[in-house]
């Protein structure tokens, strides 16, 4: 009987340990799980190769990241300020210009290193044709539930281009 208690006590205490408050879900979900999902674009700022910083999306910039968690990504980012014409194929050399001065879209594959936080995208299409065939990183500088805050520490001008997304619910 001593034999069936002491076993019956170790049976409890091992039970106990594993059902605590916690216990098993201290693991915090990697980078990649953390990214999968739609954002929307909450702010965006280049620091020129200067220093000088520029919104180079308007005061309140529009856009959309979407991370597949089958490694596929899109992005589009939107001036806030574009023409609004009622043909795309009949506005003004001016209308045109700051239409393709004020959107870029792309889309492809991505992978996370979760060491050094870093998501590296391939771009398969986009709007900046120079863009297509060619990688690009992008440091996680924070993240949580519903924002995450990213770097590309190279741009297409020279210099560093810092963004803040919001999750879209």
């Amino acid at each position: 009987m001593k034999r069936r208690g002491i076993l019956s006590l170790a049976f409890i205490l091992t039970s106990g340990i594993v059902l605590l408050p916690g216990a098993g879900l201290g693991q915090e979900k990697s980078l990649k799980e953390q990214i999968v999902g739609s954002w929307t674009l909450v702010q965006a700022v280049d620091t020129n190769a200067d220093g000088t910083k520029t919104n180079p999306w308007g005061a309140n910039p529009k856009g959309a990241y979407m991370f597949g968690a089958d490694g596929r990504f899109t992005q589009m980012l939107f001036h806030t300020d574009l023409p609004k014409i009622d043909n795309r194929m009949a506005g003004t050399p001016d209308q045109n210009k700051a239409i393709a001065q004020g959107i870029v879209a792309m889309y492809g594959s991505y992978t996370v290193d979760e060491a050094s936080k870093t998501i590296a995208v391939k771009f398969e299409g986009s709007s900046f044709a120079k863009f297509v065939g060619t990688e690009g990183k992008r440091v996680i500088t924070s993240i949580n539930a519903d924002e995450f805050r990213s770097s590309n520490p190279a741009t297409s001008t020279g210099g560093k281009a810092e963004s803040i997304w919001k999750r879209v619910r």
